[in-house]
């Protein structure tokens, strides 16, 4: 009935309203709290929402010693969005890792809550916080001796930062962040040290192009003044050299990088810029060039220098993409041969040749075959690569055997690949400089024997890894558990016996890195500039001009800095070929308009052209009638005759022709190479071929009887000088009847009768006639035949 009447709008007491209200709010309690606690039941949920992040921007010294005080220093940022009071930051020491594995699985969960073990180190070796605010970062550095780290036997340690607080949802201290890393103990000297190769590479990109300016000079022109700014104060080749001259390490140069930074060093370079215009680079390059290639000969006096092949060819791509297109193997050689003669000529130092590195020292039997078929018989592999096969509890030496008298170094591939990353912020290089030492004091751990162990790094570090790097090795060359070794030393060392030498096959090749390969096509390009070079290359007569800048640019085509770019690499190759074909067709022949032939034999000229700096010759030019039974070329259907011109100069070059029938015939010039190769391309033109009118006919039998009337003059003019000349000395001589009137001295009738001179045609086969023309054309010239062209008979 109440309810009846609320629902009606009948009135109630206002306390009937209350408590029939409080009773429905009471009763939907226990539902509205289950659906409160559901984002409160995970412990875990609640604890990411609170999150403070540790970065660990220091641990000094990296692998402390008896006596040494450890400080610690970084970053906690509050990422939640509640306030933290109370926090501070402690410093933990875990257990002992043992293995290689354990070390991974720490690095691999770094900042996990979950799994962290070890206590706190006790007394004042912590940092306090009132409050962490969200979003808000603040630094910590704490310092403790480390004698009450309370380290025990010589291992690798785990280490955590870790920070604690709380929060007004949930206001008891917990573990709000982590931050785990390794502590190298290793107090005194170990009774065993693992003999440590390191790597030290100095590669770049590919910078030259293959153009060179005009002139003698051969001014190099370059794709881009990104070179420059590696070599500057800063940059990264300028950090490896400063870095690596105090490290010892050997050093593993691309010859193509000497080369480009040596012809920057002229001062005379240009770079390119759109279509085939080029600019002068900056003057102030030149010297910044040259202080480095200085600062690195100082480097790497009394080191060991390892000459990859000339631009660091692809040997991957190679093996598995450019076999089968002819002369790809032969660049391989070439790049082999010109990089000691490059590193000796701008270092000064004479370096090693017979190592091949393979791209991330990933081989199969096809790599192996074509990293040693230009002469390299140590190959640089990974051992993520070639892999242990026999469960050896320990990391065998570099050093492999795998028959034909092949060495394979294997770099170990935790070291060589812990330097790879961001490393741009000082927490993750602190990361990665503790993993290395880490690793590399676990290594020597594992056995009592003595080792020789590979590092291999990325080929192209950047500054931040390079620096990182460099801490590491110093710490390394200054601890108590590794001695330095050369990479020949590391080669030449005994091989552990049952360490795996089985090559992996093909199919184990990483896709991930098939897929970053130079295909078919780009070889095949690269197999057809190098035909275009060779058929160029024989009509110059400084074949070095245009050989050497082309031989190296098609090494740097092959380049592995091309992973990765595979647009880039294109473009490239694109651009050597049309530069190729530009040079090409500065020789060429000029174009011929219709030649008219009004006779029975002429002279035709036909101009070749050499717009090049350098003369040319070894060419044949060819002029063939594709109708020689109406017009032959000196006689036959095609006549050749030499060529050789001067650079920038043309020249005419002169074929005598006979008609047989009048009409047009069609002839065709070609270029020629001494070897019988076409060079360039064909010039086509038409010769008309006419009949002698009978205006000419009329004009020359006109000419020869005004020769004939001449002659006659003259002839009756010396008779009657002649009779004169008789009467004179015969006064008494009596006149003979006939005497004609008005001309005494010559008497038509007793005139001699002699015969009048002949004048004999012009035959077509005699070799000279007086009425022959002035020579044909200029030795010279570069203008083409005008339309309807008559040619010299």
């Amino acid at each position: 009935m109440a309810e009846a009447a609320d629902f009606q709008g009948t009135s109630a007491s206002p306390a009937r309203r209350w408590l029939r209200r409080t009773g429905a709010l009471l009763a939907a309690a226990p539902v509205l709290a289950g659906l409160l606690q559901l984002p409160a039941a995970s412990p875990a949920q609640a604890a990411s929402s609170d999150r403070v992040s540790v970065a660990l921007d220091s641990l000094s010294p990296s692998a402390p010693t008896d006596g040494d005080t450890l400080t610690v220093s970084g970053t906690v940022t509050n990422n939640g969005k509640q306030t933290v009071t109370g926090a501070h930051v402690g410093l933990r020491v875990g257990p002992m890792l043992t293995t290689r594995s354990a070390i991974d699985t720490v690095a691999q969960h770094s900042d996990d809550l979950q799994g962290g073990s070890g206590s706190e180190v006790g007394g004042k070796y912590e940092e306090k916080f009132a409050k962490l605010s969200p979003g808000v970062s603040e630094h910590f550095s704490i310092s403790v001796p480390v004698n009450k780290l309370d380290l025990g036997d010589d291992g690798v340690y785990e280490f955590d930062v870790s920070v604690s607080g709380q929060t007004a949802a949930q206001p008891w201290e917990r573990d709000l962040g982590v931050q785990r890393t390794f502590l190298p103990w290793q107090p005194s000297e170990a009774g065993t040290k693992t003999k440590t190769t390191f790597l030290w590479p100095l590669i770049s990109t590919v910078h030259m192009t293959a153009k060179t300016g005009a002139g003698e000079l051969q001014t190099p022109v370059f794709l881009n003044d990104d070179l420059a700014k590696e070599l500057a104060p800063g940059g990264r080749l300028a950090q490896m050299v400063d870095l690596g001259k105090d490290l010892d390490v050997t050093w593993v140069i691309d010859p193509d990088l000497l080369a480009s930074v040596d012809a920057m060093a002229t001062g005379n370079y240009r770079l390119q810029g759109d279509g085939d215009a080029t600019t002068p680079g900056p003057k102030q390059h030149q010297a910044i060039a040259k202080q480095w290639l200085a600062d690195l000969q100082q480097a790497v006096a009394g080191k060991e220098v390892v000459a990859l092949p000339f631009a660091d060819p692809d040997l991957a791509s190679l093996a598995h993409n450019g076999t089968s297109v002819t002369g790809s193997l032969s660049h391989l050689k070439d790049a082999t041969d010109v990089a000691a003669t490059t590193v000796k000529t701008v270092l000064h130092v004479t370096p090693t040749t017979d190592f091949a590195w393979p791209v991330e020292g990933a081989v199969d039997p096809s790599i192996m075959k074509v990293a040693t078929s230009a002469g390299a018989d140590r190959v640089i592999a990974r051992s993520d690569s070639l892999q242990e096969t026999a469960g050896l509890p320990y990391t065998p030496s570099a050093a492999r055997p795998v028959g034909g008298g092949t060495t394979a170094v294997v770099s170990d591939a935790r070291l060589s690949t812990a330097f790879e990353g961001d490393l741009t912020k000082a927490d993750s290089a602190t990361l990665a400089v503790q993993e290395f030492l880490a690793q590399s004091l676990e290594v020597n751990a594992q056995t009592d024997k003595q080792r020789s162990i590979v590092v291999a790094p990325q080929r192209m570090p950047t500054a931040s890894q390079a620096q990182a790097m460099a801490e590491a090795l110093k710490t390394l060359e200054g601890g108590n558990w590794s001695q330095s070794q050369d990479l020949s030393a590391a080669a030449k060392d005994k091989p552990d016996p049952n360490a795996t030498t089985r090559i992996p096959s093909g199919s184990a090749y990483p896709s991930s890195l098939r897929s970053q390969e130079l295909p078919r096509t780009a070889f095949e390009q690269i197999a057809r500039t190098q035909d275009k070079l060779g058929s160029f290359q024989v009509i110059l007569s400084d074949q070095s001009r245009v050989v050497t800048p082309f031989g190296r640019a098609i090494n740097r085509e092959m380049s592995t800095s091309w992973r990765g770019r595979s647009g880039e690499a294109g473009s490239y190759r694109d651009g050597v070929e049309r530069w190729l074909d530009d040079l090409a067709d500065q020789v060429k022949l000029i174009d011929k308009s219709e030649t008219k032939l009004s006779g029975r034999s002429a002279t035709i000229p036909v101009t070749v052209q050499n717009n090049l700096v350098q003369p040319v010759g070894h060419l044949v030019l060819r002029l063939t009638s594709t109708m020689p039974t109406r017009l032959k070329i000196g006689g036959k259907a095609y006549y050749e005759q030499p060529v050789e011109i001067s650079g920038g100069h043309s020249q005419s070059v002169k074929f005598t022709t006979s008609a047989n029938a009048n009409g047009r015939v069609t002839v065709i010039a070609q270029l020629y190479t001494q070897a019988g190769q076409k060079y360039g391309d064909a010039v086509t033109f038409d010769v008309k071929v006419t009949e002698i009118t009978p205006t000419v006919m009329l004009v020359i039998g006109g000419g020869v009887l005004l020769l004939v009337l001449a002659g006659f003059r003259m002839y009756t003019q010396r008779k009657r000088a002649a009779a004169r000349q008789a009467e004179d000395d015969d006064p008494g001589a009596p006149e003979e009847a006939g005497d004609q009137p008005g001309n005494p001295d010559a008497p038509a009738d007793r005139l001699p009768q002699e015969p009048a001179e002949s004048v004999s045609p012009a035959r077509e086969d005699d070799p000279e006639h007086p009425s022959d023309p002035a020579p044909d054309t200029a030795p010279e010239s570069t203008d083409p035949s005008g339309t309807g062209e008559r040619v010299d008979r």
